[in-house]
């Protein structure tokens, strides 16, 4: 069984000469470099996933008015609008 018109004896030649240029050392270290990469992102990804399930939403909480300061309460006076062409 091949990938398309790639064979098996085509996939071990090319592995031989990456192993060649490249060496056990260099490859040993790659192949635990994208080991732990990939090992970092699954934690990432369970712990949002956790802290989404264990947040509730902020949309379903009530909200209470926070005032700014103590004059908030008091209707504010609409702005004058200055229409003479300064």
């Amino acid at each position: 069984m091949g990938f398309g018109n790639i064979g098996w004896f085509q996939i071990l030649v090319v592995l031989l000469i990456v192993l060649l240029i490249f060496g056990t050392k260099r490859i040993r270290s790659l192949g635990s470099d994208v080991g732990g990469a990939i090992r970092e992102f699954r934690k990432s990804v369970s712990e949002d996933d956790a802290d989404e399930k264990s947040e509730p939403a902020e949309d379903t909480e009530p909200t209470e008015p926070t005032s700014a300061s103590p004059d908030s309460d008091k209707p504010r006076k609409p702005e004058s609008s200055d229409q003479s062409g300064h």
